[in-house]
């Protein structure tokens, strides 16, 4: 079985519903039973999806020396993930509050600490990466100087920038030159998908471009083929809560594509897998 290796963030993630956009000030709000707080990141969303579909993977990540990685580490061993490299290199663990509306809208507060003025140790990358098939390396400023050790490896780039905008956006664009499989949001442009993706394309070699479109589904660009396919959402239950749904989209994605290189077949299987 071949094996994915991922960067990532991992942090310590509180989730809380507000019913609706904007919300009316009121001094206390009792929610019972539906504030929940629990280890997360884009990094342990990745890792934990893959887990959970069959794949080998090594989850990469820094942290703090704090009760929140120690949560983390305990969530990890719980559920058969290694935390060999999640290094406590940071002067505390990420943490994130999520409010959400019933209509799946979000508001995400993020504190990364100092994990952007951070660097994911080499020789812990070159060692968990030597026999993978893809290293997937998330958009967080410790991942980035990962990627020509990535490239020299010969190794496949899957890279998700999330919410982009800008074709040219300056932070994400060391990941969108060098992915070969890439993955964003359409947050930002949607009902024209079609057209901020082929203006994508000039600025990426990436073979594979995947666009998450929510409730529509997800959007597939095949380089090869020049082609574009939409593949509806599939509806297997109620929406609860939408964070992390382009996470399990993503990782699904990858499973089945290290399986089986077939990229509209595992887009297919992975719109499954994310309803």
């Amino acid at each position: 079985m071949s094996k994915i290796t991922v960067c990532g963030l991992v942090n310590l993630e509180t989730t809380v519903p507000v019913g609706r956009f904007p919300i009316e000030y009121s001094p206390v709000d009792y929610k019972f039973f539906s504030v929940n707080t629990q280890p997360s990141g884009v990094g342990l969303n990745l890792a934990l999806a893959l887990t959970k579909l069959g794949s080998k993977v090594d989850l990469l990540s820094l942290c703090g020396d704090d009760i929140a990685a120690k949560v983390i580490k305990d969530y990890l061993k719980a559920s058969n993930i290694s935390s060999e490299y999640v290094q406590s290199l940071s002067k505390s663990t990420s943490q994130s509050v999520v409010l959400y509306d019933n209509e799946g809208k979000r508001k995400v507060y993020c504190d990364l600490t100092d994990m952007q003025e951070n660097a994911y140790p080499s020789e812990f990358f070159e060692n968990a990466s030597k026999d993978s098939s893809i290293c997937v390396l998330c958009n967080i400023n410790f991942a980035r100087h990962l990627i020509p050790l990535a490239k020299e490896g010969g190794k496949l780039i899957a890279t998700d920038v999330h919410c982009l905008s800008d074709i040219y956006d300056e932070y994400n664009g060391d990941f969108i030159s060098a992915a070969d499989i890439l993955f964003l949001s359409n947050e930002n442009f949607v009902s024209r998908e079609e057209e901020f993706v082929n203006s994508l394309k000039f600025v990426t070699n990436a073979k594979i471009i995947v666009v998450g479109m929510g409730s529509r589904g997800a959007l597939l660009y095949l380089r090869e083929k020049d082609k574009f396919s939409v593949f509806p959402a599939v509806y297997t239950r109620p929406v609860v809560n939408t964070v992390g749904a382009g996470d399990s989209l993503f990782a699904s994605f990858l499973h089945f594509y290290s399986k089986t290189e077939d990229a509209e077949y595992s887009l297919k299987l992975a719109t499954i897998f994310v309803s």
